[in-house]
């Protein structure tokens, strides 16, 4: 039996390598340090979790919750962006539940582009930006991210004839994996953009509160006229160390988010209840968890610099998300050079072309680790080095 051609078309898993090379690493009996998956060690705070299981013991909330989301979530979701952006949002229009963001992003090109349309995704970036645009039949196209233009994308080496075909863009600031970061400016520029070319502007503000030295990432409903061409993913997974819960939820556009939900009502049947409500107890008290939750990461942070900056390595602090975007010495392969870590030390990290052919050169390292490991792994790569 023959696969549809769209699963024939998906990339292959690109970290199988690695993967391999960690078992055989393993049954050699090496200590393997992986600092390469971005799935906060760090536990849920207990208050979400006893706001759960009071939940979980009302009989009501084991009933189908509601496809577009619980109003409460879906309010607690609107008065946070006040709050923290100054947005203001219309709960019923302007927002919907998401399992996950993960999963209104790979949805949402079924929502707005038709087969041909051109889909720009930022490169490197999260691979489901492109691979929700092959699903529904749109054309991906890689949106590059230079060094040198501090990974933001120059968006006029696009002619007028891409951006006539072009129904969606993604961009996600602060960006995985780089850890760039946005200013009001560059995404009035891309809201100019959509304007004048008719497109989507989604935008994955996934890392907006990993951030450090006072620096605080802003929304791109933060400018005039965004709400009328873009719509922005957030998620509960990276700020409240919920990853496993999937949710998260989409904002903006209310057309847009008409249809997200739409979606949804055909292929989900929404978010136990009960995670909804913790949902909001997590939103509500979001600065307790940013006050313990952010001196971790810093400390990790300048440890890692610190370490690759003694080996002569070229990096900068970043100012937000919890990885380190780090060239690879020598002009070497980001697959060589994993490989080579991961043989000499045992340190796992990410090579660079697993977000895309303009990732080459570049390895990720996620401070999602205990610091007990982090510090294991730093001393590991001082003694190569040495």
């Amino acid at each position: 039996m023959d696969v549809a051609t769209r699963i024939k078309d998906l990339p292959p898993y690109l970290f199988a390598q690695i993967e391999q090379k960690v078992a055989e690493a393993k049954k050699r009996g090496v200590e393997v340090l992986d600092l390469g998956i971005g799935d906060p060690d760090l536990p849920t705070p207990q208050f979400i979790i006893d706001r759960l299981c009071q939940e979980a013991q009302r009989a009501e909330n084991h009933r189908y919750p509601s496809y577009r989301g619980l109003a409460a979530f879906r309010e607690a979701v609107a008065q946070w962006y006040h709050s923290r952006f100054g947005v203001e949002l219309d709960s019923e229009r302007e927002v919907v539940s998401l399992i996950g963001s993960k999963e209104g992003i790979a949805h949402l090109p079924w929502c707005l582009v038709n087969p041909g349309d051109i889909v720009l995704a930022s490169d490197p970036g999260y691979p489901v930006y492109k691979i929700g645009a092959m699903l529904a039949g749109g054309n991906p196209l890689e949106l590059p991210l230079y060094p040198q233009n501090n990974f933001l994308p120059d968006f006029s080496i696009f002619p007028d004839s891409v951006w006539k075909k072009t129904r969606l863009v993604f961009l996600n600031y602060p960006n995985n994996p780089t850890s760039a970061v946005a200013t009001l400016d560059f995404f009035r520029e891309a809201v100019e953009l959509a304007h004048r070319y008719q497109f989507v502007i989604a935008h994955d503000l996934a890392y907006s509160e990993i951030s450090f030295d006072g620096y605080h990432p802003p929304s791109i409903f933060q400018v005039e006229g965004a709400k009328e061409v873009a719509v922005e993913f957030h998620s509960l997974s990276k700020t409240f160390n919920m990853t496993g819960w999937r949710i998260g939820f989409a904002v903006g556009n209310d057309k847009v988010i008409e249809a997200l939900g739409r979606v949804k009502t055909n292929i989900d049947s929404g978010i136990f209840n009960a995670i909804q409500w913790a949902g909001v107890e997590a939103l509500s008290r979001y600065q307790e968890v940013l006050d313990w939750i952010l001196p971790i990461y810093t400390r990790r942070r300048n440890l890692l610099v610190e370490t690759f900056r003694s080996l002569g390595f070229d990096i900068d602090y970043p100012q937000a998300t919890f990885y380190l975007w780090i060239p690879t010495p020598q002009e070497r392969g980001s697959m060589e050079f994993a490989s080579y870590l991961l043989d000499k030390t045992g340190v796992v990290v990410t090579p660079g072309q697993g977000f895309g052919k303009y990732g080459e050169g570049f390895f990720r390292i996620s401070l999602t680790t205990p610091d007990e490991v982090l510090q294991k792994a730093a001393e590991r790569i001082r003694k190569l080095g040495g």
